[in-house]
């Protein structure tokens, strides 16, 4: 930005008549820059007159004197201004150097020391001008009396007029520069970025029906993010993978992990289509025209929440209540509000079946979810307290983690459908960063299930995560995950009679470890254990004891 050094005319105006000529300090009173020293100490070593406080003045000039700062140099001084370089010799030289110490108006080295011993081109001298011009303009437009000496004043109007060619031609490349910056922000932009997991996994423990063996399993996600103006992301995702489910006791949601995938092996599907953008300077607003769940409006202050990078299990990543219930995918929109920096509202309405026009479907005459979350930030610690509402005409309270009976599915006597159920559910999260090396945080869950035409059901969950940053070293990560997993606490008369039973039998605990090895920025292997006690939230079923070592890669 120009420079519009007012404050000089100010001096001027105050040493009226008064010519301009080098500055008070010879050549040996000079500071050897050569090994450098604070800039902060050097206050004493200027040969600027030593500042006073506001208002204090020392040995001011009569009207119509002579403010001398030829003094020790003497002789004439060849103008800077016929010179190809400026050399540390050179009274300009001597003089920025000093402004910048005085100012701190140029960062030098990490050591906080500035070695100004080497020759500079008269562009490189004047960026360094322009740069102390700009500091001082900040501290002289209110306390011009604190900051700057007359002979300050004087030898920045010298040194403005020895380079004024040179700080015209800065400001010109500048405002080129910054009008190429803006344009390439307006401009359209395309970035991918991509993710891909391998996974040897095994039951090692609770199968006795051999039903489950080792297998190795992929997944990969390629992002596209598109911005047309610089603010808004158009993000298209393609996901392909060849996950199977193991088969644990009486077919239970429990354990399942994390980073298995909805596609069938070697299919390569269009997994998200979102486009996100501000709606004033407090709110942003998220269209999901495919792919959508109820958690992409929320922001889940877990954090372990990463199905690559962090927990091994569905569980783990969120409250179960996050992912709607019935329908995996939909179409919707949601908006983020911010009522302050760390406060904020997000509300969200996902439709199941928004593409089908047929009755009972459609954007809002179908299977629906509806949320809504205050979300509070106050560092270190993290609050969220969530309502969620759906309609599922088909397919039950299912979130894909917990007991079956926690689904409450009902089939209609002709067993081709299951009864609609209508859920409210309540949650509650916190997160707590101790230290930089660990995270103490949880949840817990309440989902009321109501079978049309047969009763309710309550559903209960609940966790606590501890996560360790930088376990072991930079970019590490330490998991322990510890909780229930959905399970039917209790049901009316009639819906129990239907389900063949009131409540789930039996507390189980989902009980999980993971340490992630990071390798690189891009490559990390995570091993990892998940202890079921009385799967299915039965104490009949033998305990499960899933492992896991998975690999990614991220580019």
């Amino acid at each position: 930005m120009s420079f519009k050094f007012t404050e000089v005319a100010v001096a001027q105006s105050t040493v009226a008549q008064s010519r301009i000529v080098e500055p008070d300090f010879a050549p040996e009173q000079v500071i050897d820059r050569s090994e450098g020293m604070p800039i902060e100490d050097r206050s004493q070593e200027s040969g600027f007159p030593e500042r006073q406080p506001t208002g204090v003045r020392s040995q001011e000039p009569e009207a119509g004197s002579v403010v001398a700062v030829d003094g020790a140099m003497g002789g004439q001084v060849t103008s800077v201004s016929q010179l190809s370089d400026v050399q540390p010799t050179d009274w300009a030289y001597q003089a920025l150097q000093l402004l910048i110490e005085n100012y701190g108006c140029l960062v030098g080295y990490p050591d906080q020391l500035f070695r100004g011993n080497r020759a500079l081109t008269r562009y490189e001298f004047a960026a360094g001008l322009n740069a102390c011009l700009n500091r001082m303009q900040q501290l002289l437009a209110t306390e011009l009396e604190r900051y700057a000496t007359r002979a300050e004043l004087a030898v920045v109007e010298r040194l403005m007029s020895e380079f004024a060619a040179e700080l015209a031609a800065l400001q010109s490349d500048i405002t080129n520069l910054e009008q190429r910056f803006a344009n390439l922000q307006s401009a359209s932009t395309l970035r991918l970025q991509g993710e891909t997991i391998f996974a040897i996994s095994e039951v090692l423990a609770g199968d006795e029906e051999g039903l489950n063996n080792p297998v190795l399993q992929s997944r990969t996600n390629l992002t596209f993010d598109a911005s047309f103006s610089g603010e808004d992301r158009l993000r298209a995702t393609l996901e392909f993978g060849n996950f199977e489910r193991f088969m644990l006791p009486e077919s239970t949601n429990e354990g399942r992990l994390s980073f298995a995938t909805g596609t069938d092996e070697g299919e390569i599907g269009l997994d998200t289509l979102s486009y996100e953008f501000p709606a004033g300077e407090d709110i942003t607003v998220l269209a999901i025209a495919k792919g959508g769940n109820l958690n992409d409006f929320i922001t889940n202050i877990n954090p372990l929440s990463s199905s690559g990078t962090a927990t091994i299990s569905r569980f783990g990543q969120r409250n179960p209540i996050y992912r709607g219930s019935g329908f995996d995918v939909g179409t919707g929109i949601g908006a983020n509000i911010f009522l302050l920096d760390d406060l904020s509202i997000e509300v969200g309405y996902i439709a199941a079946n928004s593409s089908n026009p047929s009755l009972g479907n459609g954007l809002f005459n179908g299977g629906y979810g509806v949320i809504g979350q205050i979300t509070a930030t106050p560092e270190p610690l993290e609050l969220s307290l969530t309502y969620a509402h759906s309609y599922v005409p088909d397919g039950g309270n299912s979130t894909g983690t917990g007991s079956i009976p926690a689904t409450v599915e009902v089939e209609y006597t002709d067993a081709e459908n299951t009864r609609p159920v209508v859920v409210n559910s309540y949650g509650l999260g916190i997160n707590y960063a101790i230290n930089d090396g660990f995270q103490l945080g949880g949840w817990v869950g309440h989902s009321a299930v109501r079978a049309i035409g047969l009763g309710d059901a309550d559903v209960w969950n609940y966790a606590v995560h501890l996560s360790f940053p930088d376990l072991g070293g930079e970019g590490n990560l330490g998991g322990i995950i510890v909780g229930m997993e959905p399970r039917l606490s209790g049901t009316t008369p009639g819906l129990g009679a239907a389900l063949g039973r009131r409540r789930d039998l039996d507390v189980g605990l989902h009980v999980e470890g993971f340490y992630r090895i990071a390798l690189s920025d891009n490559l990390s292997i995570t091993p990892g254990l998940i202890w079921l006690t009385a799967p299915n939230h039965n104490a009949a079923n033998p305990d499960v004891l899933l492992g896991t070592i998975r690999t990614t890669f991220r580019f």
